[in-house]
Parts: structure tokens; sequence; C-alpha cells
């Protein structure tokens, strides 16, 4: 028997308060036990996205140059990383090109993305080689090269690149469902198996998905429309990732790794940790933190050689460039487009 047949503190018998201290402990370690669980659970299931990424995407040897411009030390923690579409993702093919590149600035306090197409005909001077149309960087030199071209371009450092087939935008789209996005013309795609895409706000899935982001035939100013409905799909996909829906949705989550994975290619850094602190990192940006925009160009024009190209603005590219330095995008689109 206890010395004190009452809690010396509370007046309540020994053995009641020992019951309740069992129960408390019990409490606390249920709680434990289901933490525990919950973290093994968690930890299991980011594993599994993580093997799936790793495994599933191609690597990129020697994606990213040796050489490239210094990183100013305004741009902090500011990260540019280098997104292309192709019809392969095999870098190798001897007739690989990028159709589609993007750079993605996300700023160094993550507030947001921020998303720039570059028209695949910009003049621009390829590293060793002279004047060419940008998308020629790819057959010319591989990733490597075209990221150099890129780099020198805006002389600022990329972080990472990756490519996407544009036949994972099929798998993608179903994973997530089907993608709704604002279409700002109405068009039928070329070929005997053409579609028909409404204006408005219309939703893509699979092949539909292929078809819109790859038509350009139908327009009169080519590739001018196909980039603003690449970015239309794009904003699509980001705000159907981006939602409450998808996030919390670990099987949805997981599909969308599983189906575009395989149509990755990335460089030899940007593994599913990279990719994962990056994610984390951007966890509260939402649709309306995404800013899309189009290297501003001098129009349509003739190389010496005869080559249909595009102009590029000189002025407008450095201002981008200083703006990517100072990890200041948002401040040069707020002075490029005035706000009504």
């Amino acid at each position: 028997m206890s010395e004190y047949p009452f809690s010396p503190e509370t007046d309540v018998p020994a053995d009641t308060t020992r019951r309740k201290s069992h129960r408390v402990r019990n409490v606390l370690l249920v709680f434990v036990a289901l933490v525990l669980v919950a973290a093994l659970a968690a930890g299991g299931y980011l594993w599994h996205l993580a093997r799936t990424f790793d495994s599933s995407t191609d690597t990129i040897a020697n994606a990213l140059p040796e050489t490239r411009p210094e990183k100013g030390a305004a741009a902090g923690d500011s990260q540019n990383i280098l997104l292309m579409g192709s019809d392969t993702r095999d870098p190798a093919s001897g007739d690989a090109r990028s159709d589609t590149m993007m750079l993605v600035h996300i700023p160094g306090d993550r507030s947001g993305v921020y998303v720039m197409s570059i028209m695949r005909d910009t003049w621009v001077e390829i590293p060793g080689h002279g004047e060419h149309k940008i998308n020629a960087a790819m057959a010319l030199g591989g990733v490597s090269l075209t990221v150099d071209t890129v780099q020198t371009l805006f002389d600022v450092p990329i972080d990472h690149v990756a490519i996407i087939d544009f036949e994972g935008f099929q798998g993608l789209t179903d994973a997530l469902g089907g993608v709704t996005l604002n279409n700002d013309i109405a068009f039928q795609s070329e070929g005997g198996h053409g579609e028909y895409f409404a204006a408005g706000p219309i939703t893509v899935e699979g092949e539909s998905a292929l078809k819109y982001v790859r038509e350009r035939y139908a327009f009169a100013d080519g590739d001018y429309q196909r980039v603003k409905n690449q970015q239309a799909f794009l904003s699509g996909v980001i705000s159907g990732v981006l939602n409450t829906e998808t996030l919390t949705d670990p099987v949805k989550v997981s599909n969308i790794v599983g189906e575009i994975s395989p149509y990755l290619s990335v460089d030899e850094d940007l593994d599913a940790a990279a990719a994962g602190a990056l994610a984390v990192s951007l966890r509260n940006v939402r649709s309306g933190d995404v800013h899309m925009f189009t290297l501003p160009n001098a129009g349509v024009g003739t190389s010496s050689d005869g080559q249909s190209i595009v102009v590029p603005d000189e002025a407008a590219i450095a201002e981008i460039g200083a703006a990517l330095d100072a990890d200041d995008l948002a401040g040069y689109l707020r002075s490029a487009v005035p706000q009504s």
C-alpha cells in the first residue's frame, strides 16, 4: 500500500490517480502509435512516388554545360528551368528538335511561377554555329547546346532542364480526368482524324489534348496561336494539379506521377529528391500565382539564307535577362504590360 492513502496534491485516492495516469499514458501511446503509422504510411507513399519518378524518367547525361553565366547575388535562391516539348524525348535522336520551349522562372521567395514561351523560329546566335532558329540547337549539339544557347541569350544560368514527349500529354490528361482550359479561337485540327475545338471553356483529354497542343496549320499566324494554345493547356494542367481535390488525393497524385514520368527526360541533378524539395517549396502556390507570357519579338522576317524567321527583340531580351538576374521578373512584367 502507498505511504499516502490520498494524493497529497488533490486529496484523491492514490490508486485512482494511478488509474488516471495510466489512461493518460495509454492515450498518449495510442496517439504516438497513430502518428508513427501515419508517418510510415506517408513515407512509403513518398518512397513509391520517388521510386516511380526515378525509375521511369530518363536521365540526360551532361545536360548542363560546364561553363555557364555567373548567378548574380540578387538572384538568390531563384531557379531557372528550361522546359522543352518534342515529338521524341530522346535528345540523341538525329532529327530531335525542341518544337516547344519554355523558360520557367521560380523566384527565391517562391511566391509564384513565371513561364515564358520562346518561339521556336526565333533567330539567335547558337554558340559555335552562328545564327540559326533556336530550335535547331538540339539537332546541332543536343540538350547541352540548347541550354547553352538560352543561357547565352539571356546571360543567366539554367539550373535544370526537362524534356517532355508530347505523347505524355495523353496520359497526363487522363490522370487528371481531363484538362479544362479557355480556348482563344475555334479551330479544326488538320488531318483525316482532325477534331473541332470550340471557342471558350473546353475540356480536352487523351488524344484530343495532343491534337490541341500540336496544331499550327489551322491558324493564319501559325506558331503564334499554337504557343497561346500551349500556354492555355499548361494553365489548365496547373489548375488541375494545384486544386485541393487533387492535392489531397494520394491515388490521383500517384497516377499523375506514374503517367507523366515515362515521357520525361531530365538533367542528372533533377531527381525525385530535388523535384520533391522544389514541390514542397511551392506548396503555397496556386494557379493564380502562375504567370505566362511569350518572349517579345520584332515580328517575322527572312534570314540572309532565305529562311522564314521570328526576328528577336534585342531590347526586350536584355531587359528580361536583367530581370532574371535580379529575380524581379514580376517587375519586368508590370512595366512591359501596363496594368489597367
